[in-house]
């Protein structure tokens, strides 16, 4: 049986804010990009920062910064970034060696599944920006 977790606008504000698509991707699931960049504006004039998902130091994955379009047949540490996501995210079982096979591209279209995105297999801006934000939440695993 899946569990669907809703995506709120709560969670939408946790997105990062400078990550490609993001306004957008949270617009599409109910928060609008105005609320999302003026809370964002709010944190800052408060001299409070807004909590966004991490990426660098305090994320759960640190192979690479890099979000390069990954598909069947990439490799490299971007592959790796996205294995170590998936594990976290939808408890794949994903071995992190950097090869976009069969079983990565499998896990992905699970993930992309189970958090109403395009299925495709590919790993772009749109399933970076959910897979980071769902593998470092701590109530990962979702599906």
């Amino acid at each position: 049986m899946r569990v669907r977790r809703a995506f709120t606008a709560a969670a939408a504000l946790a997105l990062p804010i400078a990550s490609v698509g993001a306004p957008a991707v949270a617009a599409s699931h109910g928060a609008s990009t105005a609320a999302i960049v003026g809370s964002a504006q709010v944190a800052h004039k408060l001299n409070h920062p807004t909590k966004l998902a991490a990426q660098g130091p305090d994320d759960i994955c640190n192979y690479t910064k890099s979000r390069p379009t990954l598909h069947q047949g990439s490799s490299g540490r971007a592959v790796q970034q996205a294995q170590c996501y998936l594990n976290q995210a939808i408890g794949a079982g994903l071995d992190e060696d950097g090869d976009f096979g069969r079983l990565t591209e499998s896990a992905t279209k699970d993930f992309q599944q189970c958090a109403d995105i395009v299925v495709d297999g590919r790993i772009g801006a749109q399933t970076w920006s959910f897979l980071s934000f769902w593998a470092n939440s701590p109530e990962a695993p979702f599906c």
